[in-house]
């Protein structure tokens, strides 16, 4: 009876397994069409961020899990109206496990204040979870493995507006053809949700003079969230 029992936990601990994987896209086992009608009734297992932030774990799932101190999952409101998304984390947010604490984190805090919110009232993340080696852009098999977290996070979210920052961010989310020094402050589109693309901050960092091209990228966000605009940013 006990081995029974133990069959039956490890059985559905895998149809959730794989559920989960399903509803981030992933592609499923080769299964018969009966299997897969099975895994697909029920309710969905990844209802909120927590469950999300739960089914991630101790991530291994590609080998940025090697160097890294700690998984940086994202924080913010649960239901904000806006999600900035950067490539990755830096030295001090690896150490941390917060997105966007470093200087570059500090001068988007400067940015959401300007806009008139809080950065308790959004969302921030990126689009892998763990730090790159020596902050080298993440390489797109890293990418591939942790893309689906990022569109479950927005999924559960549902914000009004997505701003990607940098380079990196958004040809992860739009593809490896967009030109961000062409194609920054134009609206796009990503799973149904408008999306701006400007640069990083740590750009601005070494590039004090974009400041104003992001402030202009940031107050067209802002007319199209109903936010006030000022004529000084």
């Amino acid at each position: 009876m006990r081995l029974a029992e133990e069959f039956r936990e490890i059985i559905g601990h895998l149809k959730k397994r794989m559920m989960a994987n399903m509803e981030m896209g992933l592609d499923p086992p080769t299964l018969s069409p009966s299997t897969l009608n099975y895994l697909q009734t029920g309710s969905s297992h990844l209802g909120s961020l927590k469950d999300l932030r739960g089914h991630l774990g101790d991530c291994k799932r590609c080998k940025l899990c090697h160097a890294r101190s700690n998984l940086v999952f994202g924080e913010g409101a649960h239901e904000a109206r806006l999600v900035f998304v950067g490539e990755g984390p830096g030295r001090e947010e690896d150490l941390e496990g917060k997105p966007f604490v470093g200087e570059a984190g500090r001068l988007l805090d400067r940015i959401i204040t300007a806009m008139g919110l809080t950065r308790e009232a959004v969302y921030i993340c990126n689009v892998v979870k763990c730090r790159p080696p020596d902050n080298r852009d993440p390489e797109s098999d890293e990418i591939e493995a942790c893309i689906p977290f990022l569109k479950r996070q927005l999924a559960l979210i549902r914000p009004e507006v997505i701003c990607a920052l940098g380079r990196v961010a958004v040809q992860a989310l739009l593809g490896k053809n967009f030109k961000i020094t062409r194609e920054r402050g134009k609206w796009l589109s990503f799973m149904d949700i408008p999306l701006m693309p400007t640069y990083h901050p740590a750009y601005l960092l070494r590039n004090p003079s974009a400041k104003r091209q992001v402030w202009g990228d940031v107050q067209e966000i802002m007319k199209r969230m109903g936010l006030e605009v000022k004529k000084d940013g």
